[in-house]
C-alpha cells in the first residue's frame, strides 16, 4: 500500500478520535460536528473552479464520509475499523 494511503488512515482516524473528544467535552454535539462534515462536502461537491471525475471527487469525498459514519457509531455507542468505515463508505456510494 502507497506510505500517503497509510498516512491518511492514520489521520482520519485520529480526526474520529478528536471528534469524539470534542463531543465527550460538549463543546460541541455530535448532530454539529455532522453539520460542519455536511458544510464541508457540499462545498466540494459545489465547487466549480475544478472539474473532477467521479472518482476523483468520491476520493477527496472519502474522509468526509468516513468521518460522518464514526460519528454516527460514537452516538450509538459503538466503533469500528477503517476497513469497516471504508467497506461502509463503498457500499453506500
Amino acid at each position: 500500500m502507497n506510505t500517503a494511503n497509510l498516512q491518511l488512515k492514520g489521520l482520519i482516524m485520529a480526526m474520529a478520535s478528536i471528534c469524539d473528544a470534542i463531543v465527550e467535552k460538549e463543546l460541541l454535539t455530535r448532530g454539529e460536528l455532522d453539520t460542519a462534515l455536511s458544510k464541508a462536502k457540499r462545498a466540494i461537491e459545489q465547487d466549480d473552479d475544478h472539474e473532477l471525475s467521479g472518482a476523483n471527487l468520491a476520493a477527496i469525498l472519502f474522509p468526509i464520509r468516513v468521518l460522518q459514519l464514526a460519528g454516527e457509531a460514537g452516538s450509538k455507542g459503538e466503533g469500528a475499523t477503517f476497513s469497516d468505515y471504508a467497506k461502509l463508505v463503498g457500499r453506500l456510494s
